[in-house]
């Protein structure tokens, strides 16, 4: 395999979601999985198509209670399509599937460079002899509701006919998540099917209670001589086209597909169902949209690459390949956030969670129009925001843990434990530090853009409310002299309680308060500096008082931030937990990442222990460079010295089962400047966690796209310690052995193609010299500057 490549070998049913998800093709508009185009859902292949943002809620019973949940819907599956072969005497043989006739020599190509899957197979029939067959699918990068399948047969030793059958099919659910079985989960309702003048087919239909429309129409023909017969054969909820296709040696059968999908969301159209029609209907040839395809993913590559040699430069740029799948330039121009698990699968019902937060820092500096877009989505919430403040007794913003179509809490209120059956209440929507997530993007965003009517206006808004919600949420405790934050839950989802507490929720969990310091800090600052007639505006429009600011000085400077035995605490009452017997659940189960549902299933919890399912304490060196992080110690009267946080690298790295991916990418970047030996096996986790499945069939339900952008990240911010500032760029490397050459190119602040380089143990900054000003960098021990048509050298230490 080259390093632009990813090819599967013959066919294993088991890995067969797998593989369809790391083959999903999409644009940032839509997207569809890498299923055979054969198949329908079943026990092993779940073809899928997911629009950005198309969203339905559905009410259900589970352990006797009613509970509504709001999913991603899946979408008439546009891809389906099979053929048969037809003999001179009549008959016709069975329709090709590769679970009833086994095919030999297949491959699957997935092209990160133009972007197509190539899938590629033989197989023998009893008359026909060897017959073998190509098809190559896209997703179209430069008009965003056209796919296409171009689909080859060729026959060695033998002539007739091929029977087609093109297909799209509405009778489809969302049935990708086995844990949801339970659920109600047909979306789709008042399914139409027809054909056109033209010799299109279509389907249209509507979410059941979030009214979309959807319109999907297909064009199916034969390049070349007309075939044998064409009949659309529509039925209530399935569109069909049948085509007899001659096929002989020397004179392959050769059938395109081409499809067009609008939804009642999309702006400047009549009607979805005729403005599929119409995009279908004048669309180009196969050939000619492969063409235009190629090249708007060319000039992707141009400005987004990474390039990192070996295996991790591999994997680095299959992770690109998704990141720019599902937040692509088209994203600009949508109402759409960052679901937690790309627009590959159902695993969290397609949510929004925090997952902007690593997704933000890579985007920011390639295509900020794509971040504002994102920050957006959570302006136009910010008024839900308010509301459920209000509704929990609190000023400001609360944002939920969970978003979807309106920014309402989507998390559910029970969860399945698979291990013991059981259905248990979820308590993660305590999870407020995704209101300081929100407020961090914001910063960084207008840090990296130059973006300053954005920070001054929306960005003021979401962050100004974000800190009052803290300022209010933060309880005097005169016994400790002290502001507290209680009843929340941190990063670690493990624990969502004391022992035995009858309510949920925990007190002064060490990173929603260092974080909401540093939203108040932020926030003040922001204000301060404001022009006197920006800064009446905005009291005005959100109705803020001056005699806020007070309040939030003092909490800034006061909240409390637990220690025990000289590391930092998690959370009020961490040190007190029992310790756990790790080697005893590590010698009894092959894996533990989810020692949260072990536990369960034993009548146990993991709220009694000292284990961690991922980064909590330790996000906050991921967030924080060592010097800020010190800072923000600092200024609430904590000495934090490098000791001290080595001391809590420590104790944290010994207490932690990584069950979530996001884990080994924040110890990873973390370790590179703590414990540098360490920090590789981290690295390499963060890489392989989607390639290797390492969850254990989670990524056959989606991918995880905060993982795989955050390792972009990696290279970008945590070995290059590049930041932000509003003056210059700021770089502090760090040496990581095995990722010891890299390169890339970035934007900021108006300039384009910065590009930033280190090999033989030098940094390398050139400025193009197409721009007009020079460029200021500051390292930890110089600052120079360099002018655009210069390359700056720097050799670095330890290398």
């Amino acid at each position: 395999m080259s390093e632009w490549t990813w090819e599967y070998e013959g066919y294993d049913p088991a890995a067969e979601r797998l593989r369809e998800a790391l083959c999903t093709l999409g644009n940032g508009y839509f997207a569809t999985r890498g299923a055979v185009p054969e198949s329908r859902a079943g026990l092993v292949h779940y073809p899928a198509t997911y629009a950005a943002g198309v969203y339905n809620r559905l009410e259900s019973t589970v352990a006797g209670r009613r509970v509504v949940n709001e999913d991603l819907v899946n979408l008439p599956n546009w891809l389906l399509l099979r053929f048969r072969l037809r003999f001179a005497d009549g008959s016709a043989g069975p329709w090709f599937s590769p679970d009833a006739r086994q095919p030999f020599d297949q491959r699957h190509t997935l092209d990160l460079r133009r972007a197509t899957l190539t899938r590629t197979f033989r197989f023998r029939d009893a008359q026909a002899g060897l017959l073998s067959v190509e098809q190559v699918r896209l997703v179209h990068m430069a008009d965003p509701h056209l796919a296409a399948l171009r689909t080859v047969v060729t026959a060695e030793e033998w002539s007739g006919e091929l029977e087609v059958e093109s297909v799209l099919d509405g009778d489809v659910t969302n049935s990708n998540v086995h844990r949801y079985r339970s659920l109600d989960r047909r979306h789709l309702a008042h399914v139409r099917t027809g054909a056109s003048g033209t010799g299109a087919m279509w389907l249209s239909c509507r979410t059941s209670s979030s009214d979309i429309g959807i319109g999907m129409a297909a064009r199916t023909v034969v390049p070349g001589p007309p075939p044998a017969s064409s009949e659309p054969r529509p039925s209530r909820l399935r569109a069909v086209h049948r085509l007899v296709v001659p096929v002989a040696p020397g004179r392959p059968a050769v059938v395109d597909k081409t499809v067009a999908l609008h939804t009642s969301r999309d702006p400047a159209i009549s009607d979805p169902l005729g403005a599929a029609l119409d995009r279908v209907t004048t669309a180009a040839g196969f050939p000619e949209l492969v063409d235009s395809h190629v090249a708007a993913w060319a000039r992707l590559w141009r400005g987004a690459d990474v390039q990192v040699a070996g295996q991790a430069g591999r994997i680095l740029r299959l992770h690109l390949f998704h990141l720019l799948q599902t937040l692509s330039p088209h994203t600009a121009e949508l109402d759409v956030g960052v679901p937690a698990r790309g627009l590959h699968g159902e695993a969290y019902r397609g949510h929004v969670f925090w997952d902007e937060l690593f997704v933000l820092p890579y985007l920011n500096l390639r295509f900020p129009e794509v971040s504002r877009a994102l920050l957006n989505y959570r302006h136009r919430r910010l008024p839900q925001a308010c509301r459920a403040a209000r509704a929990a007794g609190r000023t400001g913003a609360m944002y939920p843990w969970q978003s979807g179509s309106d920014g309402r809490e989507e998390t559910q209120e029970l969860h399945l434990n698979p291990r013991s059956g059981r259905w248990l209440p979820d308590n993660s929507r305590l999870q407020h530090h995704v209101g300081s997530a929100i407020a961090y993007n914001v910063w960084q965003y207008c840090q990296a853009s130059g973006d300053t009517e954005y920070l001054h206006t929306k960005g003021a808004e979401m962050l100004v409310q974000i800190a009052r919600f803290w300022a209010d949420s933060a309880e005097f405790a005169p016994g400790l002299d002290r502001y507290r934050i209680r009843g929340v839950v941190g990063p670690d989802e493990y624990h969502d309680s004391y022992p035995d507490a009858a309510r949920p929720g925990l007190d002064d969990n060490a990173y929603t308060n260092l974080t909401a310091v540093w939203v108040l800090s932020r926030a003040l600052d922001l204000v301060r500096r404001l022009p006197a007639w920006r800064r009446q505006e905005l009291f005005e429009r959100i109705e803020l008082d001056s005699d806020e600011l007070p309040k939030w000085e003092e909490v800034s400077r006061r909240l409390r931030v637990p220690f025990h035995q000289g590391v930092i605490s998690q959370f009020d009452g961490y040190g007190d937990l029992a310790e756990l017997d790790w080697d005893a659940y590590r010698t009894r189960y092959d894996s533990i990442r989810r020692l949260d549902r072990i536990l369960e299933a034993e009548g146990d919890s993991v709220n009694r222990y000292q284990a961690s399912k991922q980064a909590d304490v330790l996000m906050l060196g991921y967030l924080f460079s060592p010097a800020e992080l010190r800072t923000l110690f600092r200024r609430l009267g904590y000495d934090m010295d490098d000791e001290v946080w080595r001391r809590t690298v420590d104790y944290y790295l010994r207490r932690t089962s990584h069950g979530s991916t996001l884990s080994g990418l924040v110890h990873g970047l973390v370790l590179a400047r703590a414990r540098r030996a360490e920090a590789w096996a981290y690295v390499q986790e963060a890489l392989a966690a989607d390639i290797a499945d390492i969850q254990g069939g989670t990524t056959g339900e989606g991918i995880h796209l905060g993982a795989m952008a955050g390792t972009l990240d990696l290279v970008q911010r945590g070995l290059t310690g590049l930041e932000t500032r509003e003056d210059a760029l700021g770089l502090d490397p760090v040496p990581l052995p095995a990722l010891s050459e890299y390169g890339f190119s970035l934007r900021y602040r108006g300039h384009w193609g910065v590009g930033i380089r280190r090999r033989s143990g030098q940094l390398e900054i050139n400025v193009p010299d197409s721009e007009e000003s020079p460029i200021r960098v500051v390292l930890a021990d110089r600052a120079v500057t360099v002018a655009p048509g210069e390359t700056c050298t720097l050799v670095l230490p330890d290398s």
